[in-house]
């Protein structure tokens, strides 16, 4: 059912997911759209969309994304003087396996997406194919790799892109209110969502409510029953700061993501700080039967890793940067996603309640569709998103599949406190 123009629309959360579709809404000509956020400042310390780089690729086994990200990264450049500034980055990035793997893997199927598309790709098949993407003299490994390059992808500052979203939004007529941590849901006879009341005691009333909350949102919402369709993930980051000469070496090298691992890793930024992660089923950190962010916000060491995860970022940065494998990290983060099992997002209404609907589980992976993935939040709210991606994403779908980017490291494992690292650790 499709709601009316003038319909009041309440979105709880202002990163990637609710920010994207009060822009849209606002753009499809809604005259009443707010946005809501628990963190007293904007973009949250702590929300997955507030980072100084993420991934921007168009390289998916699954045309659905392939596509999507491709229509996002023409506006991240063809509105760049109007939203995004220099927010994105067309460094390319490549995209590693084993050199064993079989036929058919993720990797091949993204490559075959991209040619599909007419993204200007490159197969790497040795060694020496991959370092010629490389600027010359830089020393590298990628022992027993294989993959292909895509020229037309590369990384954006999350933390500026969703700000200056952010700014557009409040300059579109929208309403955008920090500090605003949702107590309860309001409803009507006991059923139909008619809005919130806050911590502070605020009421916001409203014909729609999207729950727009992230890694926060199982937690924030025990209620509605979303235990078995997404988990609250923490994943490993850290960071090398390198000298202006290493940094002045490395800045033109692509984005390195190694699909067989999981390891991923970035050029260093204006700040000359060299970034990698983990791309898998991260840490859980259960309260009350639950999975909870635990980040800088709500506790002393929020940013800490597991020790364990250490030892493996210095061999994989190693295998790619041997040069640089003995530099100490200058610091780590625990980066919180709303996952769901199959890696597709959740975006639909509410089965019983079609006053409440749902937009989140990004998996890890919804950051560079920030220009787009509004509009498909917009469709289902008017009742013009296709019927395949309606049920794509529905709420109450069959979660019967794994996420195939992850496969061999889906299964997360529980957050061990004391066994956190400290600032000694971060030495070689």
């Amino acid at each position: 059912m499709a709601l009316p123009q003038e319909s009041k629309i309440l979105i709880i959360g202002a990163g990637c997911f609710g920010i994207s579709t009060a822009y849209h809404l606002l753009r499809r000509g809604f005259t009443d759209v707010t946005v809501i956020d628990r963190s007293e400042v904007l973009p949250a310390k702590d929300a997955a969309s507030n980072d100084f780089n993420r991934i921007v690729r168009t390289s998916y086994a699954d045309p659905v994304y392939s596509n999507l990200a491709k229509e996002a990264i023409e506006s991240w450049k063809k509105d760049a003087a109007d939203l995004w500034g220099d927010s994105y980055h067309e460094s390319g990035v490549v995209l590693l396996e084993s050199f064993g793997s079989a036929p058919g893997s993720y990797a091949d199927k993204a490559y075959e997406n991209d040619l599909k598309q007419g993204i200007r790709v490159r197969r790497l098949e040795s060694q020496k194919e991959i370092t010629q993407v490389f600027p010359p003299g830089i020393t590298l490994s990628f022992r027993e790799s294989r993959g292909h390059i895509n020229y037309d992808s590369g990384w954006a500052d999350a933390g500026k892109a969703i700000g200056l979203m952010t700014s557009k939004v409040a300059s579109m007529g929208g309403k955008v209110i920090p500090g605003k941590a949702v107590k309860t849901l309001l409803r009507t006879n006991g059923k139909r969502t008619s809005g919130v009341e806050c911590m502070d005691g605020s009421v916001f009333e409203a014909d729609l409510v999207v729950i727009a909350t992230g890694s926060w949102t199982p937690s924030a919402f025990p209620d509605l029953g979303l235990g078995e369709k997404c988990l609250a993930t923490g994943q490993c980051a850290a960071m090398v700061q390198l000298s202006p000469k290493e940094a002045n070496a490395y800045q033109s090298i692509p984005v390195v993501l190694a699909f067989n691992t999981g390891f991923y890793v970035f050029p260093p930024t204006e700040n000359n700080i060299m970034k990698m992660a983990f791309h898998r089923g991260g840490y859980t950190h259960t309260v009350g039967g639950i999975s909870t962010p635990r980040t800088l916000v709500s506790a002393e060491n929020g940013l800490a890793v597991p020790k364990e995860i250490l030892g493996e970022f210095r061999e994989h940065f190693r295998n790619a940067f041997p040069e640089l494998a003995e530099k100490p990290f200058s610091s780590t983060r625990l980066c919180w996603y709303n996952d769901t099992p199959d890696g597709d997002w959740i975006i639909g209404r509410d089965p019983d309640d079609p006053s409440l609907m749902f937009a989140t589980g990004g998996s890890g992976h919804a950051f560079k569709f920030l220009p787009v993935i509004g509009r498909v939040v917009a469709d289902v709210i008017q009742g013009s998103l296709s019927p395949d991606l309606a049920r794509k994403f529905a709420v109450n779908r069959d979660f019967k599949d794994i996420d195939k980017s992850r496969e061999g490291f889906n299964v997360p494992k529980e957050l061990i406190i004391d066994q956190l690292c400290v600032a000694e650790d971060l030495a070689v």
